[in-house]
């Protein structure tokens, strides 16, 4: 229903931050990852998900892209709620959380509260070829040099061109290894030379 929220930051702890747009206040639920990325911020624009069940409706925020890619592909897996992909979102680093559910490790995953032995096992199965594509060629690390909100606009504008997402991602992520401060208008410059 909604794609992102752009607005002041009236509130703001580790779980949920309040943004003021034109006079209404939106509660979101936030992860440690998003948490990280805008508390030193005082307007921000979050992507969006909004959970619809029969005794609450919640929205849920998001830095980036691939943090709700992640999380709209754990709430998928039975036995993982909007709270548990939250907990699991704020644990580890994106990064780690891929490269655990591609590599099969059960530990880490098992190491999130909430997430027993059984619910890691489905989270690997049924997730491990999906979060491939998510994380594939994309520099998650190194992603910081440009912030997501450009890349998430670079990545729109390529597939728009009608470039695949794979090629778009990885060559996003290799401007994103050398390049930092640059426009969103540069950025698909320099990744149409690439593709």
């Amino acid at each position: 229903m909604y794609e992102f929220i752009e607005g002041n930051i009236e509130q703001i702890n580790p779980a949920f931050v309040v943004l003021n747009v034109n006079g209404i206040g939106y509660h979101i639920l936030i992860s440690m990852n998003t948490f990280e990325h805008v508390k030193s911020l005082k307007q921000v624009r979050l992507l969006m998900h909004m959970a619809i069940k029969e005794d609450a409706h919640t929205l849920h925020g998001f830095f980036d892209s691939t943090e709700r890619e992640l999380f709209r592909y754990l709430i998928t897996v039975n036995g993982v709620g909007t709270n548990t992909a939250r907990m699991i979102l704020s644990g580890q680093s994106l990064s780690s959380i891929i490269s655990a559910i591609s590599n099969g490790n059960i530990s880490l995953l098992k190491s999130v509260k909430g997430v027993g032995p059984k619910t890691a096992q489905r989270i690997i199965i049924e997730l491990q070829d999906k979060v491939g594509r998510i994380g594939s060629g994309m520099g998650i690390e190194s992603l910081g040099r440009i912030p997501g909100k450009s890349f998430d606009e670079a990545l729109e504008a390529l597939l728009a061109l009608g470039f695949p997402r794979n090629a778009s991602e990885k060559t996003l992520g290799k401007i994103a290894e050398t390049q930092a401060g640059i426009s969103v208008e540069e950025i698909i410059k320099q990744a149409l030379k690439l593709l």
